[in-house]
């Protein structure tokens, strides 16, 4: 159980608006779309990857669970509770950054909708190829994180295929980029592939 200090130091970097403290309404985050878990002490809603940070210096600090959360729609528990802890839902950090036709790259927050991806690419005469069976509702951060394919997958290549980069808040809070925007980056290590 999170200390009322800790709730409202969160509460001051989300704000109250974007913080789930009722029982009905978190356990709607104990769940996915398969496996059912512990009651999360809190869910949080962040908008910027600072906000991520801040929540994770506090968890250091207080050493309680941090959970990510996309759509909720995966079958594996990723993003289910074991105990308690504070669900960091993604779905309104969900904006499409840019999407480059010639470079043929798309920057995009966590929280988009993998449908969402689809329809601007191809509005723009593009095809994104990632399509698991909930990609009318999950989101790219939690298709990253399954590794999520679909039936293109077979001709195309999964999730991972498709992340040549990636902006991370690492448990301590620290904020790095990996990656290029070329598909092939041959200086340093490969660390997005260390996340994917």
């Amino acid at each position: 159980m999170l200390l009322e200090r800790v709730i409202r130091k969160i509460e001051d970097i989300i704000g109250r608006g974007d913080l789930l403290r009722d029982e009905e309404d978190r356990v709607c985050y104990s769940y996915d779309a398969n496996t059912t878990g512990s009651l999360p002490d809190l869910v949080v809603f962040p908008r910027t990857p600072e906000q991520v940070s801040r929540i994770m210096i506090l968890a250091n600090e207080y050493g309680f669970p941090v959970i990510p959360r996309g759509a909720g729609s995966g079958m594996t528990g990723g993003s289910v509770p074991v105990v308690g802890g504070v669900v960091v839902a993604m779905t309104k950090f969900n904006r499409i950054l840019e999407i480059d036709p010639d470079e043929l790259i798309a920057v995009v927050e966590p929280g988009v909708v993998n449908y969402d991806l689809q329809q601007e690419a191809q509005g723009l005469g593009l095809f994104f190829p990632p399509d698991p069976a909930s990609y009318k509702y999950s989101t790219i951060g939690g298709n990253v994180a399954e590794c999520a394919g679909g039936p293109r997958a077979v001709k195309y290549g999964v999730m991972k295929d498709y992340v040549l980069g990636l902006q991370v808040v690492l448990p301590t809070g620290e904020i790095i980029e990996t990656g290029t925007r070329t598909m092939k980056g041959v200086v340093g290590y490969d660390l997005t592939r260390l996340f994917v």
